[in-house]
Parts: structure tokens; sequence; C-alpha cells
């Protein structure tokens, strides 16, 4: 169990034997677009520890947001990343450093629908610029599930090679910026890798912090939307990372990434109620269909998941119980509409 914010960040950004050995094989500089999201400083954190446990101590980690968030950027900067402020939407992208790597982390979702223009601009335009930019590096441009249908339950998750099915503009938008970064990789060689993952959980935010905070509150869990996958953003960051390795020209290398269990909602929260003495009440019934991932082939390269989903409700109940720090953004994984 975890006991306070730097008791979890340490946990999340400890690199395995797996990820040290496959950063020794890399060289140069890694580049974090988007740095200052809900992954990105554990994903940049890892990579500097990563890096320095492969014996790449020379190689710099650059991670690039607005960084609204001083005391965010403060503490990786802390931890020797290079914080580098920065608007990517009104900035000069030839100022930024060069680097032999890029993880892509930029998304535009929550409130879109009101402003769905937006979306396009960040989710689709920007990386035509990014893939402009980084067109010789290998890069890592994490997308989502939701370039999938809601597929039946009986389905085992949408895999990579099934047809995509966009519900609404946000996902319509974030198959923009994959289908941006395919044509990099078409037409000037550039190395990719599309990373299709499904919530990530982290303890002060994802799916189970949303059931389990209306569980604690007293609040009635929706099961409309009756399943879910989820997978620990320890997990999650490594894989990203080890991902470039695999990135390829011509056309990108496209990774599902997400836990293997398909969790149902009803029971979590059951769970959450059991872990934190507390009734549970349930809204609505369980549609046929959901927003699956199959991430067999992620699984194969990369290996389970080191944390199963069990251990991830009882690490959120004692989080939660505790009254330590959450973010107050809920993923709204309940959304079948397509509008965030």
């Amino acid at each position: 169990m975890f006991t306070s914010v730097d008791d979890l960040e340490e946990h999340l950004t400890r690199p395995s034997e797996s990820l040290v050995a496959d950063l020794a094989a890399g060289s140069g500089d890694l580049v974090v677009l988007g740095a200052g999201g809900k992954m990105g400083p554990t994903l940049c954190r890892l990579a500097r520890r990563g890096l320095d446990a492969a014996g790449r101590g020379a190689d710099r980690v650059f991670a690039v947001s607005r960084w609204s968030d001083r005391t965010a950027a403060a503490a990786l900067a802390g931890h020797g990343v290079d914080v580098v402020p920065f608007d990517l939407l009104d900035g000069d992208l030839g100022t930024l450093p060069d680097a032999s790597d890029v993880v892509f982390m930029v998304g535009a979702k929550f409130g879109t629908s009101a402003a769905p223009y937006l979306a396009w601009v960040v989710n689709a335009a920007l990386p035509a610029r990014v893939a402009e930019r980084y067109g010789g590096a290998r890069v890592a441009a994490l997308s989502t599930g939701n370039v999938y249908p809601l597929v039946p339950l009986s389905s085992g998750g949408s895999a990579e090679g099934d047809p995509v099915g966009p519900v609404g503009e946000y996902a319509m938008s974030c198959l923009g910026r994959e289908r941006i970064f395919e044509h990099a990789s078409a037409t000037r060689g550039t190395a990719v890798t599309l990373i299709r993952l499904n919530y990530a959980v982290d303890l002060r935010y994802g799916v189970l912090a949303d059931i389990g905070q209306r569980v604690l509150s007293g609040t009635a869990v929706d099961v409309t939307t009756g399943h879910v996958n989820v997978v620990w953003q320890g997990y999650a960051n490594e894989v990203v990372l080890r991902s470039l390795g695999h990135a390829t020209a011509g056309t990108p290398f496209t990774l599902n990434l997400t836990g293997p269990e398909t969790a149902s909602v009803r029971r979590v929260a059951a769970d959450f109620g059991a872990r934190l003495g507390t009734p549970v009440s349930f809204d609505g019934s369980e549609a046929e269909t959901a927003l699956l991932n199959d991430a067999t082939l992620c699984h194969r390269l990369f290996g389970y998941p080191q944390v199963p989903l069990g251990t991830l409700i009882d690490w959120q109940a004692a989080w939660l119980s505790a009254g330590l720090p959450t973010s107050g953004k809920p993923t709204k994984f309940a959304v079948r509409d397509g509008r965030f």
C-alpha cells in the first residue's frame, strides 16, 4: 500500500530489468511532447531512471509542455529531467530540441463536444507539424481505444487488425492523429508506433478512482457501460517507452495497451463496497456492448502487467480510505455517444 504521493510516484517510476535492457540497446535523447498531462510526469521520470540504469546518463529527457503546474515541473527538474516550457499550438517547433526518440502524448478530450474544433486542432493538425519536425526520429504516439467501435462483450475486445469505428468527433479526431502519423511513416519513412490505450490507473485518477469515489460517497454507480479494461500506469509507461524499439517505417506498428481482464463495473463497485465498508447502489442495467480492447499482442511482447486487477482495487480502496489526493478529473468512461 502507498502512504503518500511521493511513495506512489517512486513505485510508478521504478524501471524494470526489461525496460533497462531495451533502453541499453538505444542511444540519443528523448523528447516527450505533452509531458504535463496525467501520464507524462511519471513517464519522464521513469525514462530518466531507466536511462541512468542502462548506462545512458549522458542522454537527456526533455519534458515539453506549457507547464501550468510549476510544482510538477520543478519536481521533474529535481529528478534530472530537462523541463521545456513551450506552447505546442503556437510555438515554433523548430526551436525544440532535436532527439532520436519522441513520445507524443498531446491530446484534447474533455470539453471538445462543446468546441469540436479544439479536438481536431490538437489531435490531428498538431501531429502534422510534429511529424514534419521529427520526421527522422522514432515516434511513439499515444492514441486511444476510442478509435474502435463499441463491441459485444463476447468478442473479447477489438484487436489491432479489426476495423476502426470511432464514435463522436473526439474519437474521429484521434483516428485523424493516427492517419497523420501513418502518412509520415509512408511518405517520410518515419518509424512510428501507434498506441491505443484504454484507461491507465494511477490511484489519483482513472476508472477505479471514479468508481471507488462514487461508492465512498454513497452515489449510485451507473452500470450501463458495464465492462471496462484498465491497466496499471507503471506498466503502461514502460510499454510506451519499450514500444519505440518496435516502431516501423512505411506502415506504423499498432499496439493495443490495456490489462488482460474484462472488468465488470458492478463487480468492481461491489468489491469497493466490501473494502470500504460502504453500501453500494446502482443505476441502469448493463448494455450488451462496451469499449473493449484485446491486448494479447502487447502482453506477448512485453509480458503481463505486474499489478493484477484485484491488487489495483486493494490499492485504490486504501488510497481513498486514507484521504490521499485525487485529480478531480473523471475519465467519463461511461459515456457511450462519444461526447466528452
